[in-house]
């Protein structure tokens, strides 16, 4: 099953003329995502189109295109992501950048080291960027990132209610685990732009550098430790992207956001209709994952 719309030669024409451009000459589907439907207009435009709007989602992934555009426009100087040509209600017209994702680059060894450090300077100089609230954007801000926080656990808490999906613990006993932690969200004291979700897939590089910072749809204001969680997503953080950032990480905060991320990805895949044997693999993986840092709390 698959929740992405598809538009045909002349609907896409028809949009880039609501967006005051002119036609191009070549148009592919860009497939690695699961989530949007992405084309490569020409050489020099990305459009993205949200999901079939009657399709079940996350309650946090409403309007997560005008998300998507409020990182590239907040983020646009300080980090290397595409500039906003035009948005819509369900689509988003942006510049194509160079490269090709570090996961399909194959990069390993001493260049991936080099690279992780960059990352860690560029995630660094994103994490100056700050914001009149805490939250999601589409959801509406707040005056604290626990209360914040403790609204995002509450909402993918009863996604899992609502699509049935098993936790390995009962839902109030992992609010527990969070509420009994506020004074940890407490000290963070100011919203700055988070990604969350800068794994490999959505990282561009070419000749040897970073170019990219995509799909920043997952985007929040909020702690700076939420980042690394998809930047050491199932593993441990790495010296070299520590290095390029150049600050600790709170690791009892980095837990929560870890659970956090965990129940999501376990939970999405329900409404996403994800079947088969990879997500049986991934499942017994994510929940691998949970359960340890459940434990350790």
């Amino acid at each position: 099953m698959s929740n992405k719309r598809q538009l045909d030669r002349a609907e896409l024409d028809d949009l880039l003329k609501e967006c005051g451009v002119d036609p191009v000459d070549s148009v592919e589907e860009l497939t690695e995502g699961t989530y949007n439907t992405v084309y490569r207009l020409g050489n020099d435009l990305i459009l993205k189109l949200s999901p079939d709007p009657d399709a079940p989602v996350l309650s946090h992934e409403h309007d997560l295109i005008h998300t998507e555009a409020e990182f590239y426009r907040a983020a646009l100087g300080k980090a290397p992501v595409p500039e906003v040509v035009h948005s819509g209600d369900d689509y988003l017209l942006m510049t194509a950048l160079p490269g090709t994702t570090m996961q399909s680059a194959g990069i390993a060894g001493a260049e991936r080291a080099r690279l992780r450090r960059e990352l860690g300077g560029i995630v660094a100089s994103l994490h100056e960027i700050t914001g009149t609230g805490f939250g999601y954007p589409q959801k509406g801000l707040v005056a604290t990132w626990s209360d914040a926080f403790l609204s995002m656990v509450d909402d993918v808490l009863a996604d899992a209610e609502r699509f049935r999906v098993e936790l390995p613990r009962p839902a109030a006993q992992i609010w527990k685990l969070v509420l009994d932690r506020v004074d940890l969200l407490d000290a963070v004291q100011s919203p700055r732009l988070i990604h969350f979700d800068l794994w490999d897939g959505n990282i561009l590089v070419e000749d040897g550098r970073i170019t990219g910072l995509v799909d920043g749809e997952r985007a929040f204001w909020g702690d700076p430790a939420a980042e690394f969680v998809s930047l050491s997503l199932f593993s441990t953080l790495d010296d070299d992207l520590m290095a390029g950032y150049g600050s600790v990480v709170d690791g009892e905060r980095l837990t929560l956001y870890r659970i956090y991320l965990y129940l999501i990805m376990l939970v999405e895949g329900t409404p996403r209709g994800y079947e088969g044997p990879e997500r049986e693999a991934m499942v017994k993986l994510i929940l691998r994952h949970l359960v340890k840092e459940l434990d350790s709390l």
